[in-house]
């Protein structure tokens, strides 16, 4: 599918109120064209929706005009340079970059975590930028969402509706 085509269903999407189903389009879409700020954008848009402002900040932090607070945001919950290149995901050199702006705070990152962990890091190479080598990249929880509330609502009236039934055929043995 076409890069217009699935901006076509993101918006078709989020029309209809599939705001989950519209972030992971997006999400596939900033995967497959890091260098696209305007995708950046939306997929930040997207995440003001869920009033997630450390991951609406993540996608707009090559962005000039940035949020302040949502920069902060992104930097508290990414709180080392190294998960800060892992969440931006970049790929290739600054130079690809759409902006300045966006150059330099990619250069800023990379600069970062190289002084951090003491050699060289890529973005092209994950490994090289993990304070532990042996370690996997853990993502950050964040807060709660609508739709993971009420799954958890789902699961408990379902758990609790067996219960009813599981508890009315016991009592029915001893009646």
């Amino acid at each position: 599918m076409s890069l217009k085509e699935t901006l076509a269903r993101v918006d078709a999407d989020l029309a209809a109120g599939r705001v989950p189903i519209a972030r992971q389009r997006l999400r596939g879409l900033v995967s497959s064209f890091p260098y696209d700020l305007t995708l950046r954008r939306r997929l930040a848009e997207v995440y003001r929706l869920y009033g997630d402002a450390a991951e609406a900040g993540r996608w707009m932090y090559l962005e000039e005009d940035r949020d302040a607070d949502e920069t902060a945001a992104f930097e508290a919950r990414y709180g080392s340079p190294g998960w800060r290149m892992k969440a931006l995901a970049w790929r290739g050199p600054e130079a690809l970059a759409a902006t300045a702006f966006a150059e330099g705070q990619l250069v800023a990152v990379r600069t970062a975590c190289a002084e951090e962990l003491g050699h060289p890091v890529d973005w092209d190479d994950p490994a090289s930028y993990r304070d532990d080598p042996e370690e996997e990249y853990e993502a950050p929880s964040g807060p709660w969402t609508v739709s993971g509330v009420l799954a958890g609502v789902g699961c408990l009236v379902g758990v609790l509706a067996f219960l009813a039934v599981w508890v009315n055929g016991v009592v029915a043995l001893f009646d």
